[in-house]
């Protein structure tokens, strides 16, 4: 006889239930029964949704052990702790300050840890403080700090007993809005004996011994942080009495990203004539690290083995430090435009806030020093932003749809403004033409075809006064089909206008000759007349145009605006854009043109085949 086992392959409702009927059906007890009709459908039912439950738990529990599939934050957490990996709590925003006091007396002041400033950004009051005593000494009976950084936030700090009895005490900072890289910790004998040890944080195992003043921090559950001790073999073990002083800030995160101006609160070891310079506003401020940021750096973390030797390494290491960061971009000095060995360059684009400030790199350089092979030096450098602005004429069938040519105009606008969101503005994103142009053609069932062209635009801030070489790298080849290409017509290479020294009457601009020579003209009616037809040169393989000796006295409004900047607009080679080392490529929507035509072929129009007009993909 023929042995009837249950599929137990199925976790679906009904496919449970059916392969339990089946099972049951076939066996002799139940083989005439009639199951729908029965108050034995009732019993099926619930053993059904009893072994769906179990299926989607026991599938839910298998998802939470790999961190490809996990989707609590605590498992992601844990899985990444097993690597040595602590995700990156909130970070504070940082400004640094310079600080005189006027009336200060003795051979030394003390700036205590706590110090706070205020800055106000749109009616709310924010609180920036100091997480660490700054000693400043005289000079020339002048007290000055050139430099400290006040953290947005509240400075928090608590005590506690260690009980060596107890075993599960735990140290936890009750708030998911710590700032970790604030944290310190000091550990008190007893509450009669008052000698202090600072114990720094543990970033390597490899060096500590049982007598090694170090904390561990680890995330736990609910966004919270806990810290704990060494055994007394990793690390120094704490004993029965020791009290343990934790310090940290309790931040707003993002919220005082960019404030400029700080007022003292209250003064500084009794001292009110304090004078007070911004070195670099409010900046680095950011969110938890994110359960999938979590994911994708854990793995760069655990190949780095904390130390920092290829380009990976410095990418993930920038990540691990600086959790402001959106997009970071590294390579060695040998692959920079002028080589220059022993040095691997970093380019770092933040979440919020616009390029780093000199305190804040200098940060970021110290900490990955500790992590660099001792002959590599970490440079940090701006990203550059290259623009691509579009020209789209798009095609759309009038009858195929009830909306109007503007309405679709802003629609495809749309389209363009999001592909350039979710798949431009970072390092290494590459703009593909034929991606853009078929999501514009779906942007409507209505729309038949578009006709779209590229250009590049890129811009640099002359000195006014002075006779300097300036440089535009669009890190792409430009369009130049053979030597002297429209020569006549200016070539590729469009500018806006300015004035040079000298000269307070003509506006003069830049174009190219089509055999690698930049030119300055200005404009006599419809003619051009040339005042150098060599003040510079441009690369037509790289994308590199060098204007030489250009002493500017005044720059011209750009599109009706008063500019500081004299853009540079050239035609690329490709339509598809490929950035290198801190290129960010966006397009510029504001500056792009959409035009949205009705289809007369397809619509029957007398004028179909006679008045029908195309554009030019060039």
């Amino acid at each position: 006889m023929a042995q009837h086992r249950l599929d137990i392959s199925e976790l679906d409702f009904a496919n449970i239930k059916q392969s339990l009927q089946t099972f049951l059906s076939n066996q002799n007890e139940f083989k005439d029964y009639d199951f729908e009709g029965s108050s034995l459908n009732v019993l099926l039912d619930v053993l059904a949704y009893n072994t769906h439950y179990l299926a989607y738990n026991a599938n839910f529990v298998a998802n939470e052990m790999f961190m490809d599939t996990a989707q609590l934050r605590t498992s992601v957490s844990s899985l990444a702790k097993l690597v040595g990996y602590t995700p990156n709590s909130s970070r504070a925003p940082i400004a640094d300050l310079k600080i005189v006091i006027n009336d200060g007396t003795g051979s030394s002041i003390t700036i205590p840890a706590g110090t706070k400033y205020t800055s106000v950004i749109d009616g709310l009051t924010y609180t920036f403080v100091s997480v660490s005593d700054k000693v400043v000494q005289p000079v020339d009976g002048v007290y000055t700090c050139q430099s400290l950084n006040f953290y947005e936030g509240t400075y928090v700090s608590y005590n506690h007993t260690y009980d060596a009895g107890d075993v599960d005490q735990r140290f936890l900072i009750p708030s998911d809005r710590v700032d970790t890289t604030t944290v310190k910790v000091a550990v008190q004998n007893s509450g009669s004996d008052i000698t202090t040890a600072i114990y720094a944080k543990a970033t390597s195992i490899t060096e500590l011994d049982g007598t090694s003043k170090v904390y561990f921090l680890q995330e736990a559950e609910g966004g919270q942080y806990e810290i704990y001790f060494g055994d007394g073999v990793i690390g120094k073990e704490l004993n029965d009495g020791n009290i343990i002083n934790i310090s940290y800030v309790v931040t707003n995160k993002t919220e005082a990203n960019g404030a400029t101006a700080f007022t003292l609160a209250g003064t500084i070891t009794g001292f009110t004539d304090i004078t007070t310079t911004v070195n670099s506003s409010a900046q680095g401020g950011a969110e938890p690290e994110s359960i999938d940021s979590i994911r994708r750096n854990t793995p760069h973390f655990y190949s780095s083995q904390d130390r920092a030797v290829t380009i990976d390494d410095y990418k993930a290491k920038v990540k691990q430090l600086y959790a402001n960061s959106q997009s970071v971009s590294a390579w060695g000095g040998e692959d920079a435009e002028t080589p220059f060995y022993g040095r691997v360059y970093i380019s770092i684009l933040p979440i919020s806030g616009s390029n780093l400030t000199a305190s804040t790199k200098d940060r970021i350089v110290t900490s990955l020093k500790k992590y660099s092979v001792a002959s590599v030096t970490p440079v940090i450098i701006d990203p550059e932003t290259t623009s691509i602005i579009l020209t789209s004429t798009v095609k759309f069938d009038e009858a195929a749809t009830p909306k109007t040519s503007e309405t679709i105009k802003s629609d495809v606008i749309t389209t363009i403004t999001d592909y350039s969101a979710s798949a431009l503005q970072k390092f290494d994103t590459i703009f593909r033409y034929s991606k853009l142009t078929g999501l514009i053609d779906e942007t409507d069932i209505s729309i038949l075809s578009n006709i779209t062209t590229v250009k590049l635009r890129k811009s640099f801030s002359p000195t006014l006064g002075s006779s300097l070489k300036y440089s535009v790298n669009f890190s792409n080849a430009l369009y130049n089909p053979h030597s002297g290409h429209n020569a006549t017509d200016g070539g590729i290479v469009v500018s806006t206008g300015f004035k040079i020294d000298g000269d307070t009457t003509n506006v003069w601009y830049l174009d190219d000759d089509g055999d690698g020579n930049v030119r300055r003209y200005r404009m006599d009616g419809a003619i051009r007349t040339y005042g150098n037809s060599t003040q510079g040169t441009i690369d037509y393989d790289t994308g590199l145009i060098e204007v030489n000796s250009l002493n500017v006295s005044n720059i011209e409004n750009v599109r009706g605006t008063a500019s500081t900047v004299i853009e540079i607009t050239v035609k690329p080679n490709s339509n598809d854009l490929v950035p290198i080392r801190n290129q960010i490529l966006e397009v510029d929507v504001a500056n792009s043109t959409v035009n949205v035509e009705a289809d007369t072929l397809v619509g029957g129009s007398a004028n179909a085949g006679i008045g029908y007009t195309t554009t030019s993909s060039y």
